[in-house]
């Protein structure tokens, strides 16, 4: 079969990465032969070439960071998040729009469409684990968030509990304290206020992490490997019980220690393999043309109720995730 349409994933290192398992199982669920997605191995300083090495026969990327923040010049923010933060793990390529004035272009400069779909993607695994629950989130407010990290994952994150169902604190535990997240404007957007919408503690106060952690009604780890090892040791000794729901980013291992320490002391945690697949599925929606704009607000509701071919899709992408871990 030829291959007439070309999707990857771009990072350094990238070999470890998932995302093909998922993309690909996505094309054969939707009966699309001669579409094909693969990864390779670019670093900042490499991005330039391979985007002018393109062709016609490539229709997006899924980016790792740093490429996240490396991408924005060649392309236009097209959702809310990519404009608000700066940040983009997906781009998709619109040749019909490509232009030919430039001969460091061979194949001609396509339009790129820029996109995030990492905080549609924490949102929708966090509702996803609410209804493998039975968990209703009513109209209360009051409730508290709490991101372990500060990079740049922990920017998506946080901009994802802005969105979360009454969570009106957050709290953002930094390994670098003092390091902007760069969510004003968002903030003003869909909350009204003006500054910065967290308060920042040391990630090394325990005392002050732990009681963060027992009071938050969602928490997310955004560091990555085993950094939060030690985080889950003491949280462990500290003994107290957890209320909220832990999104560890983390898929290797699995499970985590510091998701295997939130459940032994009460809380409910899923691993970084639901941020994956359901920042993945919106990927495959934007890239293929099934959905032609921005990942709504209300892509639970348009992913569970609209289409039965978005909930086979899904499905199908799960089951080949679960296989490969």
């Amino acid at each position: 079969m030829t291959i007439a349409n070309r999707c990857a994933v771009l990072g350094k290192p990238i070999a470890h990465s998932l995302s093909p398992v998922l993309h690909n199982a996505a094309y054969r669920a939707l009966g699309l032969d001669d579409w094909a997605y693969d990864r390779h191995e670019v670093g900042e300083e490499d991005l330039d070439a391979f985007l002018k090495g393109l062709d016609p026969t490539w229709r997006g990327l899924s980016l790792t960071m740093p490429l996240k923040k490396t991408i924005q010049p060649y392309g236009t923010p097209s959702n809310v998040w990519a404009r608000e933060l700066g940040i983009a793990n997906t781009a998709v390529f619109d040749w019909d729009e490509a232009v030919h004035d430039d001969p460091a272009w061979p194949h001609g400069k396509p339009a790129i469409r820029l996109y995030n779909t990492d905080v549609v993607g924490i949102q929708l695994a966090f509702d996803h684990a609410d209804r493998e629950l039975g968990v209703h989130r009513d109209g209360r407010t009051g409730r508290r968030a709490l991101i372990i990290g500060n990079g740049n994952t922990a920017t998506s994150a946080a901009a994802a509990c802005l969105m979360l169902p009454g969570v009106e604190h957050i709290t953002v535990a930094a390994r670098h304290p003092g390091r902007d997240l760069g969510l004003d404007s968002a903030a003003k957007l869909f909350r009204g206020v003006e500054g910065r919408p967290y308060d920042e503690i040391d990630l090394a106060d325990a005392d002050g992490v732990t009681a963060a952690a027992c009071e938050s009604d969602y928490v997310i780890n955004t560091i990555p490997g085993h950094a939060a090892d030690g985080l889950a040791g003491t949280l462990d000794h500290a003994g107290n019980a957890f209320g909220g729901m832990l999104l560890d980013v983390v898929y290797d291992p699995r499970p985590t220690k510091l998701m295997q320490a939130w459940r032994a002391h009460g809380g409910h945690a899923i691993g970084g393999e639901e941020m994956l697949l359901y920042q993945g599925l919106i990927q495959v929606l934007l890239m293929t043309g099934i959905w032609d704009d921005d990942p709504p607000s209300d892509a639970d509701r348009r992913l569970q109720d609209v289409t039965t071919d978005d909930d086979h899709l899904e499905i199908a992408m799960r089951t080949a995730l679960e296989e490969a871990l």
